[in-house]
């Protein structure tokens, strides 16, 4: 299964124990991670700005992720979400990355689950199909 992690999931995986990181460690030990370019670029500014992640860090962090498949940034944004434009190309990247799931704690991005062939879902709805299974 492929399941495409939002910046706010991967970012509470990374800074916190909890929910988001058993997700990530689920998510590495049996099914395949993707990420898009344009999480990466959202993830790299939160840690270096928000959480203050030293370069270092940061750049194992960011070739750890870079290991498993990166979605480039799309070409078109499929969907619009006025309220947060770079919500538009990350769903866009999920879209053209064909995940099964887009993992993500966002509103507005679970908001649209009725208008895309993608199951969008919080971190704890994912958690629980899994191990449900």
């Amino acid at each position: 299964m492929k399941v495409f992690l939002d910046t706010n999931v991967l970012v509470s995986a990374f800074a916190t124990r909890g929910l988001c990181a058993d997700v990530l460690r689920l998510v590495l030990s049996s099914h395949e991670l993707v990420v898009g370019e344009v999480v990466l670029e959202e993830l790299e500014t939160v840690l270096r700005e928000k959480l203050t992640l030293p370069d270092s860090a940061l750049d194992d962090l960011l070739g750890f992720l870079r290991e498993h498949r990166v979605i480039e940034r799309p070409e078109e944004i499929i969907v619009e979400v006025d309220s947060d434009p770079a919500d538009a190309w990350i769903l866009a990247s999920a879209l053209a990355a064909k995940a099964d799931y887009l993992v993500t704690g966002d509103r507005d991005l679970l908001e649209l689950s009725s208008k895309v062939d993608l199951e969008i879902v919080t971190p704890r709805t994912f958690w629980q199909r899994l191990r449900a299974r």
